[in-house]
């Protein structure tokens, strides 16, 4: 897939925020490591929420391995506040053929944002790799919200790099748990501090993040918590 390079477009930057200060900006390339080997499913649903903050009325272009063991469940992706007809899942047979179309696709001005999915190791994903996914979203306006788990950090072009994990959530009416929250950790930023900490809580009805209380109980965002059949990401 070969598409023509376009230029950004400044209307994609999101409202300022804490994330937003942070580094979280569009148009750049982000990763995004979950925390532990449990925390894969906290790592996608931080990285498609905050896909929100880029794609306007574009689609999400979702970038996975074809040997990926869960599939994004409809439902779930809705009762989060995301739109699947605006998601378009692709499906790669090898990791060569997942970095190429997600740098193919990183040139078409007509895409919100691309999320691509890596579990466990990916050596085709270095520092020159990283490279040329940060110029194509620089270029187009873009943004790429890389997704690792399994796998420690290691150098790259990235804008910035976090570590998300799941964290504790309010417990709301009859006991039943409440919004999906993120532990956040900014790991490195280029030309900027990291270090940085927040635990945030998702707002469907505002489609952002807020700063979450560091009390409740704990609601991980994967197929197997308390919330499995009310927020499940994967079926």
């Amino acid at each position: 897939m070969r598409l023509a390079p376009t230029r950004p477009d400044p209307s994609r930057a999101p409202s300022t925020d804490g994330l937003t200060q942070a580094g979280l900006v569009p148009a750049t390339l982000h990763e995004i490591y979950a925390g532990s080997g449990g925390d894969g499913a906290s790592a996608l649903g931080f990285a498609a929420l905050a896909s929100l903050r880029f794609t306007a009325e574009r689609p999400l272009l979702w970038f996975r391995r074809l040997t990926s063991r869960a599939s994004p469940y409809g439902p779930g992706l809705t009762e989060l506040g995301l739109d699947p007809g605006r998601i378009l899942f692709v499906a790669a047979p090898d990791e060569r053929a997942l970095l190429r179309a997600g740098a193919d696709a990183a040139h078409c001005a007509g895409v919100g944002a691309i999320l691509i999915e890596a579990e466990g190791k990916f050596p085709l994903y270095d520092l020159t790799a990283s490279r040329r996914l940060r110029l194509a979203a620089a270029h187009s306006g873009v943004t790429i919200l890389l997704v690792r788990a399994g796998a420690a950090p290691i150098p790259s072009a990235a804008e910035t790099r976090w570590e998300v994990a799941a964290a504790a959530s309010p417990v709301v009416e009859a006991g039943a748990p409440g919004p999906p929250a993120f532990a956040v950790r900014l790991l490195r930023r280029r030309g900027g501090p990291a270090g940085m900490e927040m635990r945030l809580e998702w707002n469907r009805e505002q489609a952002r993040f807020r700063e979450a209380p560091l009390s409740g109980a704990l609601f991980p965002l994967s197929a197997g918590g308390p919330a499995a059949d009310r927020a499940a990401l994967f079926a």
